[in-house]
């Protein structure tokens, strides 16, 4: 099965993506993560990658999609794609048509996990973690047991994003609503668009996204 997860930044797609992983055996093909994976490894699509990047240019829709094309080609017909990040524009969705069609697969589902701006700004700005383990907390719904000591592994060390601001949320919100609104018609044409609440608790939005893939 392949899929495109979409929502914007402190959606949940990250957690959901990692669970489908988890239960289905699936890959998540961040571009990314891709991107810099390959131009760390200097591979010849990652060295063309940097040059561009080092012009201060954006990252042509060529370079990303032969990312797609090289990673759906090592990881074989057997393991389903979630695709995170790509396409973000009518051009990428029908160059990944044409990927797919390539390797011998198809899109089955595109899930836009639905979120409330003013929620997403209070679940992102109050979000922090475990500097040591990782562990994720909240000012408001999830504190440590005991006042800045971590649950799982003890450590009184913890760690925010930089990034994580109300303007910086609304700037995403933003890009998000800019970037994704030219493929949904794309795709609902297909009727392959469904919607889940992303501000359900994680549980709930995983038994959505479930039904979803369970309906092919």
């Amino acid at each position: 099965m392949n899929i495109i997860l979409l929502g914007p930044p402190g959606a949940g797609k990250g957690t959901q993506a990692n669970l489908l992983v988890a239960h289905h055996g699936m890959k998540q093909l961040s571009t990314g993560d891709m991107l810099r994976a390959a131009v760390k490894a200097q591979t010849p699509i990652g060295i063309k990658a940097k040059s561009v990047m080092d012009r201060g240019e954006l990252v042509s829709d060529d370079i990303v999609s032969a990312l797609i094309d090289a990673e759906l080609e090592a990881m074989g017909e057997d393991v389903g794609a979630i695709f995170d990040g790509y396409p973000r524009t009518e051009a990428q969705a029908v160059a990944l048509d044409d990927i797919l069609a390539k390797h011998n697969r198809s899109l089955d589902h595109v899930v836009e996990l639905i979120v409330d701006e003013e929620a997403l700004v209070d679940r992102v700005t109050g979000r922090f973690t475990c500097a040591s383990c990782g562990e994720g907390y909240h000012d408001r719904h999830k504190l440590p047991e005991t006042q800045g000591v971590c649950d799982k592994c003890g450590s009184t060390d913890f760690k925010r994003r930089p990034d994580d601001t109300e303007e910086t949320v609304r700037t995403r919100m933003q890009e998000y609503r800019a970037k994704t609104a030219p493929i949904l018609p794309f795709y609902e044409e297909r009727g392959i668009v469904q919607r889940v609440d992303g501000m359900a608790s994680i549980d709930e939005v995983t038994t959505a996204i479930e039904k979803v893939l369970a309906s092919s």
